[in-house]
């Protein structure tokens, strides 16, 4: 394989790549499609992993920089509801924004649940990251 060749494939899986990335970037940061949130419409939807392991529902919800306080979890029907805002950092004084790429301002993420019945157990918002755990009632 000659030099160019390398170098044209090497180029060619870079920009693969910085597609792929674009990609999953547009996906976790979506504008949210749900409805109205408590405090105002709905600006994005945060990503979810759902799992379910001996019969109950795992769910881990991306949120940095979300604090507890401004989240609000509920089980409407068949749905799981976590709602609430995320705030933009400023710093003391005026200035300009170079760059924004964190979605802020209200969200709202709706899941459906499977079937069946379910309490909200566990709930831990850590490093960004809600776990909460469904338990199957009756």
């Amino acid at each position: 394989m000659g030099r160019d060749e390398m170098r044209n494939r090497m180029w060619a899986q870079a920009l693969e790549l910085l597609d792929r990335a674009e990609r999953v970037h547009r996906a976790m940061f979506r504008p949210g499609s749900g409805g109205q949130p408590a405090s105002g419409p709905t600006c994005w939807e945060p990503p979810v992993d759902v799992l379910e392991v001996d019969g109950a529902i795992w769910i881990q919800v991306m949120l940095p920089g979300v604090s507890p306080e401004q989240v609000e979890i509920r089980i409407e029907g068949n749905q799981l509801v976590v709602a609430g805002e995320r705030s933009l950092p400023l710093p003391p004084g005026t200035g300009v924004i170079h760059r924004l790429e964190t979605p802020y301002g209200c969200f709202e993420r709706r899941i459906t649940l499977p079937p069946g019945h379910y309490e909200i157990g566990r709930r831990d918002l850590t490093l960004g990251c809600l776990t909460l755990t469904l338990r199957k009632i009756g």
